[in-house]
């Protein structure tokens, strides 16, 4: 009889070759692995999502490991503020398509596993298809509506789904839509609104975190495979990287999961739309949150028109870069400030990417400013499009 989440794997077990052999020597003297464990992982396809800070230990430690085939799905390219966590990649990628980088890597790390490419974003058209054919999905995304749609995925097509997810100084692990176990929706029925939860590039990371996340995902598929141990299947793992201290939390199935207690959702849906991700401008009340370029507002400055700039960034950041003429108010000191700002003047709102400062702006005409505007794509625009020289980070 399996174990609780084991995958069964009833396809004929390739041989190992005299090189593989050598290789895995060290795997195949535990007597819990030996040569049929071995042969299992040469059997295995599991499909990774994301090629990025998860991904990369994910990947790296799959291949050295033996599994068989690695199918990749991937769509970006290698930024320089991806180095300092995405171990897959290096200086000379930067550009470079991030499946290209990766394969590359992978390749030299173990040249005896097959790889399976997928240059796209996964999407509720192609989810299906690209996933039907692994036995496990690792999901290596950093965006809710991909983690939605992974694993509604693996629900409709009985993957085990195995889950990681980090925020600045900690991170998340699980295995959902095993047989017995619970699936995401079970844990998160509803995403969070979108701009509660700013992403990496507004709220940082510390580049080790996904190392140890995503090399817990490799361990948990590794020993799915092999049917080994305790899996993460009904529990909740919890990483906290600044007081070094892990603890778990059990997650049962709901019976009124629509993906796999009641089994409503019968098909894949629009997950952005689900998740409250578009691209309309953000909204307070059925009014629109006025936005201005970074060009037009670097016209309108040389110009001399009179603009109350405000930076709701936090003080490190500040420390960073800034623009001339703003002034620092961090967006958790906003509504303590109000009294401090003109609302006579029009206001201009930035931060890193445009987040926090949409909130910003949605929390100032609460308040009665009259047209708050939100800087489209924050300093970090600004250096792209408008001072190069500017620190980016």
């Amino acid at each position: 009889m399996e174990k609780r989440g084991e995958l069964s794997l009833d396809r004929d077990l390739p041989p190992l070759s005299r090189e593989e052999i050598l290789r895995y020597g060290r795997h195949l003297i535990l007597p819990e692995v030996g040569m049929h464990g071995q042969r299992r992982l040469k059997q295995a396809r599991v499909l990774l999502v994301g090629t990025g800070g998860l991904g990369s230990p994910a990947a790296l430690y799959l291949a050295a490991a033996g599994v068989g085939t690695l199918g990749l799905v991937d769509f970006d390219t290698v930024d320089v503020t991806n180095l300092h966590r995405q171990i897959l990649h290096g200086t000379k990628d930067v550009g470079r398509s991030k499946l290209l980088s990766a394969s590359e890597r992978i390749r030299d790390i173990n040249p005896h596993v097959a790889l399976e490419l997928f240059d796209t974003a996964l999407t509720s058209g192609n989810a299906l298809d690209i996933a039907k054919e692994f036995d496990l999905i690792v999901d290596g995304t950093d965006n809710f509506p991909t983690r939605y749609l992974v694993n509604d995925t693996a629900v409709l097509l009985g993957k085990p789904n195995v889950y990681g997810s980090i925020f600045r100084f900690e991170g998340q692990a699980s295995v959902f839509a095993a047989p017995g176990g619970p699936c995401y929706r079970c844990l998160f029925r509803d995403p969070p609104p979108p701009e509660s939860i700013p992403n990496c590039a507004e709220a940082g990371v510390l580049g080790i975190l996904p190392g140890i996340v995503g090399t817990i995902q490799a361990t948990e598929a590794i020993k799915l495979i092999l049917g080994l141990g305790d899996s993460l299947v009904g529990q909740l793992l919890l990483v906290d990287a600044l007081r070094m201290r892990f603890r778990s939390i059990t997650v049962q199935p709901d019976p009124t999961c629509p993906a796999c207690g009641t089994h409503e959702l019968q098909e894949l849906i629009d997950y952005e739309a689900f998740c409250g991700v578009s691209g309309a401008p953000a909204s307070d009340e059925g009014h629109t949150v006025a936005l201005i370029s970074v060009t037009d507002l670097a016209r309108r400055l040389a110009q001399g028109d009179v603009i109350q700039l405000i930076d709701v960034r936090d003080p490190h950041e500040w420390d960073i870069c800034h623009l001339p003429g703003a002034r620092l108010i961090p967006l958790a000191v906003l509504d303590q400030s109000l009294e401090t700002m003109d609302q006579r003047l029009e206001t201009v709102l930035y931060c890193k990417t445009g987040v926090r400062s949409r909130r910003a702006a949605t929390l100032l005409r609460k308040r009665g400013f009259t047209n708050p505007v939100n800087l489209v794509g924050g300093i970090a625009a600004w250096s792209r499009e408008v001072d190069p020289t500017l620190p980016a980070y």
